[in-house]
């Protein structure tokens, strides 16, 4: 066989290996009450215990370097929170919660169902429901393994390239040609981002509606993030930098749930135990600061301080808790 014909076969088994669930279970994306038993996960010449893997190791280093809150009180309602959409979810990995100290409005998940929330996210958001809303698109990430299905992509992309190594060709014009090809690839991983993005938007809002959240909770979150960013250009939040808010996102998600979800009388909006945990943590924050004002650069290990810090809060919070504040509710129109 000649090179060239054995290249083109090996990446048309790789594309093949690539593919998206089949026809049948793109139909029940749709379908709410198919999640849990429908496939979303992107076919991947990765395999899941590979990912895991590879996730497991990004998650030691980010540990390792980010200051992470570990507050029982914090980490409990977030962990809670999270393992509920990811019940209500197509996710078939132990999912993996943790909260970063960073004013930054963010959220992320490792491959293998690492999932990160940013302080910055818990302070800003108005209702529980939202910050529902972007976990739920982290989980739906991974969920459908978007990382899994771009690496493959990109090993694709490099088989690809295998013939012109057998064409007979000056050294500038094979390099010139592989310049040119790769600088294509950014654009095609573009479209695929976009489209991920859009999946994961789909998927979230399912998730949450699931969980028995407002859906529309996540639209108005986006409308609040663009609307920060007119009044001040340039302080769009990192989480949407990347993968900006834009008005056709908004529109479809919109769409989404006027023609996928069915209405509902009432829906979960937030809770007592959101308003207190949020206090809660921008107490623990501002004590941080005055703590790492007075020591000066001495240093102490975040250990000693969270638990400290936790001492002298958890208190105040568990009382609030016990008055057993009922949920606020809201009529979608």
């Amino acid at each position: 066989m000649k090179p060239r014909t054995f290249a083109s076969l090996l990446v048309l088994v790789l594309l093949g290996a690539s593919l998206p669930a089949l026809a049948a279970d793109k139909d029940k994306k749709h379908d709410v009450d198919a999640i849990g038993e429908r496939r979303v996960a992107h076919r991947s010449l990765i395999s899941q215990e590979k990912e895991i893997a590879i996730g497991k190791q990004y998650a030691t280093e980010i540990d390792h370097s980010a200051k992470l809150i570990k507050d029982p009180v914090v980490n409990e309602f977030v962990n809670r929170l999270a393992q509920n959409l990811a019940r209500n979810s197509d996710l078939t990995i132990p999912l993996t919660v943790k909260v970063i100290d960073s004013p930054e409005l963010n959220a992320f998940a490792l491959p293998g169902g690492f999932l990160y929330v940013n302080s910055g996210l818990l302070l800003t958001a108005d209702e529980e429901a939202q910050v529902a809303g972007v976990i739920a698109h982290e989980i739906a990430h991974a969920a459908a393994r978007h990382w899994a299905s771009q690496m493959t992509k990109a090993t694709i992309a490099q088989y690809a390239m295998i013939p012109l190594i057998f064409i007979p060709m000056s050294y500038p014009v094979y390099y010139g040609v592989i310049e040119a090809y790769m600088n294509g690839v950014p654009l095609a991983f573009l479209k695929f981002s976009r489209g991920a993005e859009a999946e994961a938007d789909l998927l979230g809002l399912q998730y949450m509606y699931k969980a028995g959240y407002d859906p529309s909770a996540y639209v108005t979150f986006f409308s609040k993030i663009i609307e920060q960013d007119r009044r001040s250009p340039g302080s769009i939040p990192t989480l949407f930098a990347s993968h900006p808010p834009t008005p056709e996102r908004i529109l479809s998600s919109e769409q989404s749930i006027k023609e996928i979800l069915p209405k509902r009388e009432q829906y979960l909006v937030s809770t007592s135990e959101f308003i207190d945990v949020k206090a809660h943590l921008q107490t623990i924050l501002s004590n941080r600061k005055k703590s790492d004002k007075k020591e000066g650069p001495t240093l102490r290990k975040r250990e000693s301080a969270d638990r400290a810090e936790t001492e002298t809060q958890t208190p105040s919070v568990g009382t609030e808790k016990d008055e057993d504040k009922p949920p606020v509710l809201r009529r979608r129109d």
